[in-house]
C-alpha cells in the first residue's frame, strides 16, 4: 500500500483543475474507505452476503415498515 502521502498526491494528481476543496477532503475520504475495505479481505474480516442479511433482520433497529421499491 502506498504511504498516505503518495496516495493524496496520486488524488491530486488525478483531480481536474477546476476541483475544490471539498471536492478533494471527499475524494480522499472514498479512497481511505476504499483502502480500509480491500485491507479487511486481505484480513479475511468480511462475512458473507447471506450472513449479512442474517445479522440485520435480527437487528432491534430494523424498520419493518419500509417494503421497498
Amino acid at each position: 500500500m502506498n504511504s498516505v502521502k503518495e496516495a493524496a498526491a496520486e488524488v491530486l494528481r488525478e483531480a481536474p483543475d477546476s476541483v475544490t476543496f471539498d471536492d478533494l477532503m471527499y475524494r480522499l475520504y472514498v479512497r481511505s474507505k476504499i483502502e480500509r475495505s480491500l485491507q479487511a479481505v486481505i484480513e479475511g474480516r468480511v462475512v458473507s452476503q447471506e450472513e449479512a442479511e442474517k445479522r440485520t433482520s435480527r437487528s432491534k433497529y430494523r424498520d419493518t415498515s419500509y417494503k421497498g421499491a
